[in-house]
C-alpha cells in the first residue's frame, strides 16, 4: 500500500526562471491535460526569482516526458492543431 502511495507524490517536470517560463509552463500543463494526465502548476507569486514549476504524479512522469518529447520532434504546427483540437 505504501508503495501506491509514493506514486500519487508529486514530482518537479518542468522547471524554469526563463522569461518565457510561464507561457511554457502552461503548454505543458495543456499538452498533458489534453492526454489525460493531471499536472499542477506552481506561480512564484511574490517570489519571481522562484520560476515555474510543472509538477506530476510520480506515477505519470515517464508518460509526461515522453508526451513533451514527443511534441517537441513534431514541431510547432502539430502544437498548433493540438491546440486546435482542444478548443472544439
Amino acid at each position: 500500500m505504501a508503495q501506491d502511495r509514493d506514486d500519487l507524490d508529486m514530482v518537479t517536470l518542468y522547471q524554469s526562471l526563463g522569461v518565457d517560463a510561464e507561457m511554457e509552463a502552461d503548454i505543458i500543463h495543456g499538452l498533458l491535460g489534453a492526454n489525460d494526465i493531471s499536472s499542477v502548476i506552481v506561480r512564484p507569486g511574490e517570489f519571481p526569482n522562484l520560476g515555474f514549476e510543472v509538477q506530476v504524479s510520480k506515477a505519470d512522469l515517464e508518460t509526461a516526458k515522453r508526451l513533451i518529447e514527443e511534441a517537441q520532434a513534431s514541431g510547432p504546427e502539430a502544437a498548433a492543431e493540438a491546440e486546435a483540437a482542444s478548443e472544439e
